[in-house]
């Protein structure tokens, strides 16, 4: 595994060295032949990184239809609630730039409780993924958590499925739906998009030497490429 730490003035640069560098990464899989297989994250440093995504894509000729798009977590309520990630992703970027297979983790309309709809994603994932992602981006909470697997939580030693129902989150909604360690890292990069001073405890616990993924989960993201997109005062 590689890991890098790139540490930027504040959250709009981070924004912008991102969705660069994203929108470089596709057009070059594209180039190759590749359809790549993207893992969005939610979150205000995300919103801001789609954002910029869809102020830039112009310039860099990418058929969005040829781009598939899932999640590495998401809040399990109902369909077109403003707190879902999808939602916020269709309303900053997808819609933008047209992207046409985008597969969104069930939410609690069509699907009758939290444990069918990871069921669901899971099976989704199998019939529709690539085998490994091409890109996952994920934020980290201020106790270190990634996409829904929060510190002490049992969904962490869940290394016999891809995606886990989440009951009792200690970030509301309760309920939610994640990607597990193993489908997470069965990815060819992996970006951390981390910002502010309330990050910077659980982003030294992270890079430090020793450690435990009880306790700061973000220390189980062990794709062969690791980066941290990181503001100065998350960097601490």
């Amino acid at each position: 595994m590689t890991r890098d730490i790139v540490v930027l003035s504040d959250p709009q640069a981070v924004a912008d060295a991102v969705a660069d560098r994203f929108l470089t990464r596709i057009r070059a899989a594209q180039e190759r032949g590749e359809v790549p297989q993207v893992a969005l994250t939610g979150g205000t440093v995300a919103r801001l990184v789609h954002r910029q995504v869809a102020a830039r894509a112009a310039s860099y000729g990418i058929d969005w239809g040829r781009v598939v798009f899932w999640w590495g977590d998401e809040r399990f309520v109902p369909a077109g609630d403003p707190d879902r990630n999808e939602v916020q992703a269709r309303e900053d970027f997808l819609r933008a730039v047209g992207a046409t297979r985008v597969h969104p983790v069930p939410d609690s309309t069509g699907c009758p409780d939290v444990v069918t709809a990871a069921t669901r994603y899971g099976d989704l994932l199998r019939a529709e993924g690539g085998g490994a992602f091409d890109l996952v981006m994920l934020g980290m909470g201020p106790d270190g958590h990634v996409a829904s697997l929060f510190p002490g939580f049992p969904q962490l030693d869940r290394d016999d499925t891809i995606a886990v129902p989440v009951t009792g989150s200690p970030k509301p909604p309760p309920e939610r739906v994640s990607l597990t360690f193993a489908a997470l890292n069965r990815s060819k990069a992996v970006w951390f998009l981390v910002t502010g001073a309330e990050k910077a405890a659980a982003t030294a616990r992270a890079w430090a030497f020793e450690g435990s993924v009880e306790e700061t989960p973000a220390r189980g993201i062990s794709g062969p490429s690791v980066t941290w997109f990181v503001d100065e005062a998350a960097a601490g």
